[in-house]
């Protein structure tokens, strides 16, 4: 273990630790209520969810990646926040109405209602795909650096982290998600802080100096308004995949929905959604400022970093941040990735999946199959993190992997909140399955270096794609449709070979 831990460290550790499981505990929802034990009886504060919201949407992605991003090139990392800020208020006016008019536990639920059982199952597996590999490279960013502060193998952190979100957190239902959750982001708030704190303190600057000296080196540029579409950080590709990349995150993903729906009233909800621009935005700001004084630390003192950027708060914690305060920064990577989506993948399974076959199962039953699915979830979540262990760059990889079937969840819904029209369980399926299909194609041939399209494109092309196509198969046959994407895939294939 590593010995720039002192005692005191360990003591701010175990007392995180502590609050954390008698949080879980105390605020734990009823075994027997589906209502409660899903939804928190619907009963929820405004400040409770936002904050909660905020600490599932603020991940260790963002409290390793987001400093990453910063210390090794600029604020570009905003661009994507004004497309999401502008995202929150259409969810707030279009999403959210729909979701309250069909009194639905799950949002998958108004896809079975609009459309039918096969496409709702369908849209709930995507979900689960997105879901488990998003949280999946999360929880690997967290491991990793724990991992390295604490010299401990990979694997045992990652075990840890399952365990823990799945007896303390998940287990207890929504109320102790929620609960947890606001803990979770008052920490982010402090640690940020903090880490600004010291790392501006050691570079002995005054504020208008280190604003000089950062703006000379372009570190706080914002805005990048070149049209070399081949690069992810453009801002129209940027803006876009913000707008199209938080509809299917906040929108159609039902580990941030869940939460908006513990409230009471649709105007309650809409009102949550849109103080969290307020309150992720702070943040982001936070993290994006912690990377650039860190950077500007390590310039003053002419420290030529070498290692992975994505270590940098780890290497920063070690060598830099005072006893006690280390203790905390462990304890915010750790609260970042804990609260694991165990209880929204496994509610949306029994809800859109398993119900679907068995409909008359008692609430306490239901609840007890709830727990069971979070232990498989659980088991996917730790092969997933595992896995990701040699990807450089994790923050753009998360994105990326979000993108490939991110975008044909929100086609879908956009199709059933825009339009009237009834279209084919057919043609609904096959369109999420193509769209995701040539996306998940780009990223491995991008992986191997044969094509260079941005990981921004992905859920701009797969939500449009998945949009139209269900009018073209439904014009035409399905023979027809089948030959010509196969066609389509295989000459692909030969093309980039």
């Amino acid at each position: 273990m590593n010995n720039k831990f002192s005692v005191l460290d360990f003591i701010v550790i175990v007392f995180g630790f502590l609050l954390l499981f008698v949080i879980g505990y105390l605020s734990k929802s009823s075994q027997k209520s589906e209502n409660d034990f899903y939804l928190a009886s619907k009963s929820s504060k405004i400040i409770k969810v936002v904050l909660a919201f905020v600490s599932t949407e603020i991940s260790a992605l963002t409290i390793i990646g987001v400093p990453s991003a910063s210390f090794s090139g600029s604020w570009s990392y905003l661009q994507f926040f004004i497309g999401s800020a502008i995202s929150r208020i259409l969810i707030a006016y279009l999403f959210i109405p729909v979701f309250y008019n069909y009194n639905c536990i799950t949002i998958y639920e108004f896809i079975g209602k609009r459309f039918s059982y096969s496409v709702r199952v369908c849209s709930s597996i995507f979900f689960f795909v997105t879901r488990i590999f998003a949280s999946g490279i999360r929880l690997y960013a967290a491991a990793m650096t724990i991992s390295v502060m604490f010299e401990i193998s990979l694997p045992f952190t990652i075990l840890a982290f399952v365990l823990i979100s799945l007896f303390f957190i998940s287990w207890g239902g929504m109320r102790s998600v929620l609960s947890n959750g606001v803990y979770q982001a008052i920490i982010f708030y402090i640690t940020g802080s903090l880490i600004i704190f010291f790392a501006f303190k050691l570079t002995g600057l005054n504020f208008v100096t280190a604003y000089h000296l950062l703006n000379e080196a372009n570190k706080l540029d914002i805005f990048n308004f070149s049209l070399e579409l081949e690069k992810f950080d453009t801002f129209i590709l940027a803006f876009l995949n913000g707008v199209l990349g938080a509809f299917a995150s906040f929108g159609t993903d039902y580990e941030m929905m869940q939460k908006l729906l513990t409230l009471e009233t649709r105007k309650k909800s809409q009102q949550t959604i849109l103080f969290t621009i307020i309150a992720s935005f702070l943040l982001v700001v936070i993290y994006l400022l912690a990377g650039s004084i860190i950077y500007l630390l390590f310039n003053t003192i002419n420290l030529n970093y070498k290692g992975n950027p994505d270590e940098i708060v780890a290497y920063f914690t070690l060598n830099f941040i005072e006893n006690g305060f280390r203790g905390l920064v462990f304890l915010c990577v750790f609260l970042a990735t804990v609260d694991l989506p165990l209880l929204s993948l496994s509610t949306s399974f029994v809800n859109d999946v398993y119900k679907v076959f068995r409909k008359d199962i008692s609430e306490v039953e239901s609840i007890r199959i709830t727990h069971i699915s979070m232990f498989v979830f659980a088991i996917l979540l730790f092969i997933i993190a595992y896995i990701c262990r040699d990807i450089k760059g994790i923050l753009w990889f998360g994105f990326e992997v979000h993108g490939v079937t991110a975008g044909s969840l929100l086609g879908i819904f956009l199709i059933g909140i825009l339009t009237q029209k009834q279209f084919s369980s057919f043609s609904l399926i096959l369109s999420m399955i193509t769209s995701s299909g040539f996306c998940l194609l780009l990223m491995l041939l991008n992986r191997k270096g044969i094509t260079h399209v941005p990981w921004s494109f992905f859920i701009i092309f797969g939500s449009f794609v998945t949009f139209f196509l269900p009018w073209v198969i439904d014009y035409f046959s399905k023979k027809i449709i089948l030959k010509v994407l196969l066609f389509f895939f295989l000459f692909l294939l030969l093309i980039f070979q």
